[in-house]
């Protein structure tokens, strides 16, 4: 026995308008739409994490408990694409060996975009 991840769910006031920002981000599509109340991302050949988005009526209140982290070879190449296409640029962080930016989508969800070496 034991678990694998199926997917990553991020609640949200509108599903579509926010699929919208990570299909241009991620590179991916729409796979599924359940009449914008919930949409599935699928990544191309089976390579990366199924995204989902679904409605919820609540408003995000406090920081992310749990966010992704993207990484790159060009980390302000892909900031700039990222900024550009919605997200917002909240800080940047280094330390030895890595450096990260910590972004926003446009629903306010927190991400880090990092690269290593």
């Amino acid at each position: 026995m034991g678990i694998e991840l199926g997917m990553i769910t991020i609640d949200c006031a509108d599903p579509r308008e926010l699929a919208a920002f990570w299909t241009k981000a991620l590179g991916v599509e729409v796979d599924q739409d359940y009449e914008g109340e919930f949409l599935i991302l699928r990544p191309k050949a089976g390579a990366g994490p199924v995204f989902a988005f679904q409605r919820v009526p609540e408003p995000r209140t406090t920081k992310n408990r749990v966010h992704m982290d993207f990484q790159t070879e060009d980390r302000q190449k892909e900031v700039e694409r990222l900024t550009a296409l919605g997200a917002k640029k909240l800080d940047e962080h280094e330390m030895p060996g890595v450096a990260w930016t910590v972004l926003a989508d446009p629903a306010g969800n927190e991400f880090c975009v990092a690269v290593h070496g």
